[in-house]
């Protein structure tokens, strides 16, 4: 097994203990609601071992969430995780180990696998993405484009995918898209108007569609130029033309397919939705064993 992608304190924090007890609590009431009635008609106090079992290669996100939903089910269960998260794994693998009563592992066993497939599938796209372009000096982005009430998951899969986050919400950046700029009345009135209701340490971004709105964001003073939906040449043309004036982020239709030929532009950034917006779960199974 790889060493498992370092992650920063910063990423690790994402999963506030207080933040992720609503997420997880939230998934079990919709699940269980009001009782698990094939376990509670089969099982009582019965105990048992269990595995999580990679069913296909992969990288491992989510392993304090599926470990909080178990806690959370039964605070008896013993959840034993044999990598940790950043890690790739081969098929095959074994994740972790739970011992306790087998009607808690049950009971809790899909919520927790639901978790750790969605973030593992978001780990796995982004570090072979983050792979592709290991040669460049480009750093790999999300986006807002998570399902909803999962934010905070989606971001710290990525993470431990290597790739970075983009801003958390509508809080935390601006981001002087398409609409805003239309209805401020163009790119240099939007920024005026942002700048002056932001602390100056606020970076302002500005998204672009051609190579004129790129001079007038450059004009403009914006720290941060995104690059909407331009081919790698256009691309590149934005690139010669900012002259590192403005940091410079790639966006739209990006993919593992051409994400290599956007890199080579040399752009600063590339935000991909794709991370978390459509993730192919990673397969993942829980066995039981050892039952007494």
């Amino acid at each position: 097994m790889a060493e498992a992608h370092s992650l920063t304190a910063r990423a690790r924090a994402l999963l506030d203990p207080l933040k992720l007890d609503e997420v997880v609590l939230r998934a079990l009431a919709e699940d269980l609601g009001s009782g698990d009635i094939t376990t509670e008609a089969i099982f009582s106090d019965e105990v048992a071992s269990a595995v999580i079992l990679a069913k296909a290669p992969g990288v491992i996100a989510g392993l304090p969430v599926a470990e909080r939903v178990f806690q959370l089910v039964d605070p008896e269960i013993e959840f034993t995780p044999h990598i940790r998260d950043g890690e790739k794994v081969a098929t095959g693998a074994n994740i972790a180990t739970l011992t306790g009563r087998v009607a808690s592992i049950l009971r809790a066993e899909r919520t927790a696998l639901n978790f750790l497939q969605r973030m593992s599938g978001i780990a796995t796209l982004t570090a072979q993405i983050v792979g592709e372009v290991s040669q460049y000096n480009v750093k790999i982005l999300d986006t807002r484009k998570t399902a909803p009430g999962l934010r905070v998951l989606d971001k710290f899969a990525v993470r431990a995918g290597g790739g970075f986050n983009h801003r958390m919400g509508l809080y935390d950046g601006v981001l002087l898209k398409d609409n805003y700029i239309r209805a401020a009345g163009g790119i240099g009135k939007a920024v005026s108007l942002a700048r002056e209701h932001v602390p100056m340490t606020v970076k302002i971004e500005v998204e672009t569609t051609t190579l004129a709105e790129v001079e007038e964001a450059v004009q403009s003073g914006a720290e941060i130029i995104m690059l909407d939906n331009m081919r790698p040449a256009q691309m590149k043309q934005a690139v010669d033309l900012i002259d590192g004036r403005a940091l410079i982020e790639a966006s739209g239709g990006v993919t593992l397919e051409n994400v290599r030929e956007v890199a080579a532009t040399g752009v600063d950034f590339i935000s991909i939705g794709a991370l978390t917006h459509s993730p192919k779960a990673l397969d993942l199974s829980l066995e039981i064993h050892d039952y007494e």
